[in-house]
């Protein structure tokens, strides 16, 4: 009697083969789609790393530093605005070839986004059982795939070392309570004003030991460079830090803060201090409450993530660049999608919601705002509502997750390796 012939077996969703085969795709497809969406940007051909080391040969040749300026098609006049430290710190990149340089930049970007996404992904890893490797790749190449790491390599900008800091002191030191908490945010805010939002966030959370820390470091790190630069020192504090004309055009679509938004309203005239004031300072008293409200419940990255955010609204000049911040407020929307419970009507429409506003977020910043819109180069007004939420969209987007961004409950406590996303 023949025998029966045998049915290959079922490939079913448990299938170690077929996962990983769906795992690789999806890898290489997000790995494929990079190059398109950098080829935009390679037209700036590492424009501010350019200015950064001309500067420094011109420093270097006995000139003031804040005397270098160059023309710029869209700017008018782009100078040197970063605060004395900065310049030192970027000194030595000046003595290697040009290309050197870039790779050098290049290669530390790439290496921190790795470093810096692992720390924000690791802990809901762990909390959702999720699989580790296959998650830190994807979300190692969604965050190579945001419009501000990709403006960030292009350009040749520092901002990943400055996140590098920053991360690793509010997400490491201070809420572990370790002695040299806050070092890393004073480090920052010396390198580059905008990250001084971080001291209000300690301040607000009443880390007074790290906020003093921090304002400490600051002042000993700007000490420092005058020492070395007295004349620059005096020169940056007392006039450039001030000329608001050197930071380039505000009403410019790559300035995505509220003084933008508001000079995208009035261009080509200048809108009024005082109404942005006020605004501002209303927008930075509710971030930083939220965002001490965060963290007083155990939400360590959800209260950074939201001062972020008000750094780049209330900052009167925030490149797309700046924006590294959207980034953590997905992984706080994933998370807490992940933590309602679906078996319940309220928990199912919480986890749809965060869902929907995580995809959201994400297309939005991926796509963004400058690297597939020519917005040409003279001052032009927002005459329509479309017009209005496509110039504007980190802008509104920002405001909208200031709004909703929950604070989600603490965490077991995490391993040594990796950061308590979640507070302690």
């Amino acid at each position: 009697m023949p025998a029966e012939p045998v049915a290959p077996p079922a490939v079913t969703e448990d299938d170690p083969g077929g996962r990983t085969a769906r795992r690789l795709v999806t890898v290489v497809a997000l790995a494929a789609l990079l190059p398109a969406l950098y080829r935009p940007g390679l037209n700036h051909k590492f424009l501010d790393l350019k200015i950064y080391m001309s500067a420094m040969d011109w420093w270097r040749a006995g000139h003031p530093l804040y005397d270098y300026v160059q023309p710029d098609r869209v700017q008018g006049l782009l100078y040197f605005t970063y605060p004395p430290l900065a310049g030192l710190v970027l000194w030595p990149f000046a003595l290697p070839r040009l290309g050197v340089t870039i790779a050098i930049f290049t290669v530390l970007t790439v290496v921190g986004v790795v470093v810096t996404t692992r720390w924000l992904v690791l802990p809901l890893v762990r909390r959702h059982d999720l699989p580790k490797l296959f998650s830190v790749t994807v979300a190692v190449l969604l965050v190579l795939a945001v419009e501000s790491t990709r403006e960030t390599i292009t350009f040749g900008q520092i901002n990943m070392l400055l996140v590098v800091l920053i991360l690793g002191d509010l997400l490491f030191a201070v809420p572990q309570g370790r002695r040299w908490a806050g070092v890393g945010v004073g480090l920052a805010a010396a390198l580059k004003l905008f990250p001084g939002i971080f001291v209000l966030y300690l301040l607000a959370t009443r880390r007074w030991r790290a906020a003093v820390v921090a304002s400490v470091t600051a002042t000993l790190a700007t000490l420092l460079a005058a020492a070395v630069a007295p004349g620059d020192s005096w020169r940056f504090w007392t006039h450039e830090l001030w000329a608001t004309d050197r930071v380039g055009r505000t009403d410019y679509t790559g300035n995505q803060s509220l003084f933008g938004l508001l000079s995208r309203i009035t261009a080509p005239d200048k809108p009024s201090q005082l109404p942005w004031l006020l605004l501002a300072l209303l927008v930075a008293g509710y971030g930083l409450w939220r965002a001490a409200r965060a963290a007083r419940v155990g939400d360590a990255l959800a209260g950074l993530t939201l001062t972020g955010l008000v750094g780049g609204l209330v900052s009167p000049i925030t490149w797309s660049h700046h924006l590294y911040w959207f980034i953590p407020a997905v992984v706080v929307l994933i998370d807490a999608a992940l933590d309602a419970d679906p078996a319940t009507v309220e928990g199912a429409r919480r986890r749809r919601w965060l869902l929907v506003l995580a995809v959201g977020t994400g297309l939005v910043i991926v796509y963004g705002v400058v690297t597939f819109q020519d917005w040409g180069v003279a001052p032009a007004r927002t005459d329509d509502p479309v017009d209005f939420v496509v110039r504007n969209a980190y802008v509104l987007l920002s405001l909208l997750l200031l709004a909703v961004l929950p604070s989600r409950r603490p965490a077991p406590p995490a391993g040594a390796d990796a950061p308590a996303g979640n507070g302690h």
